[in-house]
């Protein structure tokens, strides 16, 4: 027997915003190892709707909804002297694709934005998949 759905919840419930989906991350952050995060030093998290033209464009997407998250800048494996000018470090996620993505699938939103983080921080370090994942599984991610 299935519990029944809290309609009155649901009527009311709105997709998270900017803020909240930045706190979602900041959250999944302050949950991996510290070490982890300790060489993440200056990496900016940053949160917006849709990824700009321009990168939509570098990055070959066909569709606005194609890229959940992005890292720029400098990875540890590429680092050497700072250039004059030079953005900071910063993981890029994107609301809406991340939301649509959660609604095409069966993982809790707070595990999709820690995912993509940790992905996307991967890059600075580059590190494989297989380096993520263990990564990912010694998070203490909600």
């Amino acid at each position: 027997m299935s519990a029944e759905p809290d309609t009155a919840a649901l009527a009311a419930a709105k997709a998270p915003s900017l803020a909240e989906i930045e706190a979602l991350a900041d959250a999944a952050f302050a949950g991996l190892p510290e070490g982890f995060r300790a060489l993440c030093a200056g990496v900016r998290i940053v949160v917006d709707d849709f990824p700009d033209e321009e990168t939509l464009a570098e990055m070959e997407c066909e569709s606005e909804f194609d890229l959940l998250g992005l890292f720029r800048g400098v990875g540890l494996a590429q680092a050497g002297e700072v250039v004059t000018g030079q953005m900071p470090n910063a993981v890029w996620l994107y609301r809406r694709p991340l939301l649509d993505y959660w609604a095409e699938h069966d993982e809790t939103l707070g595990h999709l934005v820690a995912h993509v983080l940790v992905h996307e921080i991967g890059h600075h370090f580059g590190l494989s998949d297989e380096d993520m994942a263990r990564i990912e599984a010694a998070a203490e991610i909600a």
